[in-house]
């Protein structure tokens, strides 16, 4: 009962501080979806931070690691990456924002290619992709509370619960109760995952170099990339696929949108690999479990660090594991949870009711939170895949929009918003044939090296979708330029 109860007490501050985060404000649309604008540093990072490191890097890192070994290693490396990109494109999008005041990811569409056909186009791109990682979030979350709580909670309760307690203070307070909850999250999860990713190799095995030694001498080769499959062109291709997508989700643009300047941004996006550092201590947690709590394949792989920790320490230290777990899964799920009934309310609703205020957009923002919540509900009880797989699929998805996006930085736009809309349908169609089929290169081109099998084939989408881009935008100004046809490929 020691580590129900402490569970249970994190999750009522959870929500406490959610509801306590929307006093003194007036609440609306951009207050409740954007912080009005004005978040600063330290919000912006740990909004960022929180949406960025969730149950996949709790729960699917050490779980990876555990099932796959050497390869798991592109989680670490791709949050960098994707830093180093955010750096330079971030500040430039919160500025266009500013200037237009933007709320949601397809208001930067629809603005600056001037199209609300683009805008709902991204928004259906971006709901689909939404909704494998919030499902993601709270399968970790059914792992999280049940595997603490010794059983006594089943996943199933534990969903319920814990979306139960995000949809009352996203409804309530909106970004500034994820933004006040983050700051809990991220002290525990530090404090967690330093001390497991520390305690535990040197608890079982007497230091960190004699635990890769130990699984190297009972797994030889697993420590390194295997030569088909999770191969190095697998996973190049793989960092490079997701690195593009990892600021793309609305709830990121959310984020973004809510800094008080550009300098907030830069910052953030500095120090944030730094934090990536903790998935290293992540990594440690799954090695170490290979030896210890063999046996675990499939979806239980996810199970590997709880399963470990249950067998080390004493209740109430369980209990705050857990209770830094459930954390990875509250923040990042009302950040998604919010921003996907935003842009539905603001993306959908108000286009088919033009004439709605911003307070009635948001009255109808807040009632999809618990129908989306429900549907994420059902998602989660009823689907198959492992951690690692769902945000794969979903980033396969979202970063179809990235060339769009960064096509559309400069003054004088290389897209039309009919080669944008073409680039994101064909990239959106190929992802979607090939998820759905089981299919990869290697099954399509036999003959093919194994070096090329092996690329992800989100990326060979993403480089589709930048040609066809690339290219009826070029034909289309072709045609403008000679009058042949109309139309616009003016940015704003």
């Amino acid at each position: 009962m020691t580590s129900l109860l402490i569970i249970g007490l994190f999750l009522f501050l959870s929500l406490w501080l959610g509801i306590k985060a929307r006093k003194g404000k007036d609440m609306d649309l951009e207050q409740w979806a954007v912080g009005g604008r004005g978040f600063g540093t330290i919000f912006v990072f740990v909004l960022l931070a929180g949406e960025t490191y969730t149950t996949f890097t709790f729960l699917g890192g050490s779980g990876m690691s555990y099932g796959v070994g050497g390869p798991a290693m592109f989680i670490l490396v791709y949050g960098a990456l994707a830093n180093i990109i955010g750096y330079w494109v971030l500040p430039r999008i919160w500025k266009y924002a500013k200037e237009n005041r933007l709320v949601s990811q397809p208001d930067y569409f629809a603005s600056k290619f001037n199209s609300k056909g683009l805008g709902l186009l991204v928004t259906i791109v971006s709901v689909a992709a939404m909704i494998p990682y919030l499902v993601m979030q709270l399968k970790g979350l059914g792992i999280i509370v049940s595997e603490a709580s010794y059983g006594r909670i089943p996943p199933s309760t534990a969903v319920w619960v814990s979306m139960a307690t995000i949809v009352i203070y996203v409804m309530i307070s909106g970004i500034h109760g994820s933004a006040w909850t983050a700051v809990i999250k991220d002290i525990m999860i530090l404090g967690v995952v330093l001390f497991l990713g520390l305690y535990l190799p040197f608890h079982y095995y007497g230091g960190i170099q004699e635990m890769f030694q130990n699984i190297e001498s009972a797994k030889p080769g697993f420590l390194v990339l295997p030569s088909e499959g999770m191969s190095p062109s697998w996973f190049l291709s793989t960092i490079v696929l997701l690195s593009l997508g990892f600021y793309m989700y609305p709830h990121a643009f959310s984020s973004l949108y809510s800094a008080k300047n550009a300098n907030a941004i830069r910052k953030n996006v500095g120090m944030m690999p730094l934090y990536s550092l903790i998935i290293v201590f992540v990594f440690f947690v799954g090695f170490a479990a290979i030896l210890q709590v063999p046996g675990l394949t499939g979806e239980n792989v996810d199970l590997a660090l709880f399963r470990l920790s249950l067998q080390t320490f004493d209740p109430w230290v369980v209990g705050l594991i857990g209770a830094a777990g459930l954390l990875t899964a509250l923040v990042p799920g009302s950040m998604m949870l919010m921003s996907i009934s935003t842009l539905l309310a603001k993306n959908v609703f108000k286009e088919l009711a033009p004439s709605a205020d911003d307070r009635k957009v948001m009255m109808v923002a807040k009632w999809f939170v618990p129908i989306v919540g429900l549907i994420a509900v059902w998602f989660t009880l009823y689907g198959t895949n492992t951690i690692a797989s769902l945000i794969i699929i979903g980033s396969s998805l979202i970063t179809q929009l990235t060339p769009s996006v960064f096509l559309s930085l400069s003054k004088k736009p290389y897209l039309t918003t009919q080669g944008s809309i073409a680039g994101i349908v064909v990239g959106i169609i190929i992802i979607s044939y090939l998820t759905f089929t089981n299919t990869t290169i290697g099954s399509l081109f036999p003959s093919l090296p194994q070096v090329l099998k092996d690329i992800n084939i989100g990326l060979i989408a993403l480089m589709i979708n930048v040609l066809v881009s690339l290219s009826v935008s070029n034909i289309q100004k072709a045609m403008m330029d000679k009058g042949k046809v109309s139309g616009n490929y003016q940015a704003s």
